[in-house]
């Protein structure tokens, strides 16, 4: 089993982000994982830097440590052909060590550029087709695509790495399952329904199964639990309020009856280690071989020492 951490591009500046990857890699996490935003979910949050300058940065100051997009949407605010040469050129700056999340995007971040918000089905429809192009163009040479939704004219990316990075495809039900298996090379889930990971082995997928185990460490679970509620509120709103929203002022108003007891629900608070070790067991139970720490809390420090002397040692032992 993997552990990671998340990178909460919508809480921190592309600075902070940088060290946090540092500092994750110092204290044993074997990747990082960063979204990919455009806005934050809420004002509180503060941020949103370019997840791909930051990426670029993170490969240039770590050694060992994966690194990996969770997750990327490659085809409204993105052409996946500037998906697919940004995601070579990181498998070039990490020497291999960087994995491509994908997924089919939330109106929050995708609708800026003005092109509208499509419907699930045609979001799925231009997922497969940027997955389509990405692969055409990391085969080389010149390649033109001519899809229902998106077209590619005469392009090559020149810089590819000899091991292409894995792409990880987000998935939520049979439709982004069998694309996963098909076109992509493991899973992305926020889940632990082990009817994912058996959906994409039964249907031929093979390679990384990753999962993002909600939790808020503090020293004590009121402070955790005031962290959550500031910050991460709307992730208690669920997918389908998450992905269809416009702005953060939405989402202010979509978690406003947001209870302390949803988040208690929804995240593992506090310093108790047992805790986090079985919320993460949940995911472990359902399949998945790819932990994603995403920590609410309001100490990024003193949760890596947590990490490392505690929760590191009995995940591992869960996972053997």
């Amino acid at each position: 089993m993997r552990l990671g951490y998340k990178l909460a591009a919508e809480g921190f500046g592309p600075q902070e982000l940088v060290r946090q990857a540092v500092a994750a890699e110092e204290a044993g996490f074997d990747f990082v994982e960063i979204s990919d935003h455009f806005h934050p979910w809420l004002d509180a949050q503060g941020h949103s830097p370019f997840a791909w300058g930051v990426l670029g940065a993170i490969a240039a100051k770590t050694e060992r440590i994966g690194i990996a997009t969770g997750v990327t949407c490659p085809s409204i605010r993105y052409h996946p052909a500037i998906i697919a040469q940004a995601a070579a050129t990181m498998g070039l700056l990490s020497d291999g060590r960087f994995t491509l999340g994908l997924g089919s995007g939330e109106r929050l971040n995708e609708h800026v550029v003005g092109n509208g918000f499509p419907s699930v089905a045609k979001r799925h429809e231009m997922l497969r087709e940027s997955i389509e192009i990405i692969r055409l163009l990391w085969s080389g040479g010149y390649q033109s695509y001519d899809g229902k939704h998106l077209q590619l004219e005469d392009a090559r990316v020149f810089d590819l790495p000899d091991i292409l990075p894995t792409i990880a495809v987000a998935v939520s039900g049979p439709a982004s399952i069998a694309l996963a298996a098909e076109l992509g090379d493991g899973i992305f889930s926020t889940e632990p329904k082990s009817s994912l990971v058996t959906g994409f082995r039964d249907a031929g997928g093979t390679g990384p199964l990753y999962a993002e185990v909600p939790l808020a460490w503090a020293t004590n679970e009121q402070a955790a639990v005031d962290a959550a509620m500031e910050t991460s509120r709307w992730a208690v709103t669920g997918w389908k309020v998450m992905s269809e929203l416009p702005n953060p002022v939405n989402f202010e108003a979509a978690s406003a009856t947001v209870r302390e007891d949803d988040i208690r629900e929804q995240f593992a608070c506090g310093p108790d280690a047992a805790l986090h070790v079985a919320a993460a067991r949940k995911y472990v139970d359902a399949g998945f071989d790819h932990l994603v720490m995403q920590n609410a809390g309001p100490d990024p420090d003193g949760f890596m020492d947590f990490f490392a002397s505690e929760l590191a040692p009995a995940l591992r032992e869960l996972g053997s």
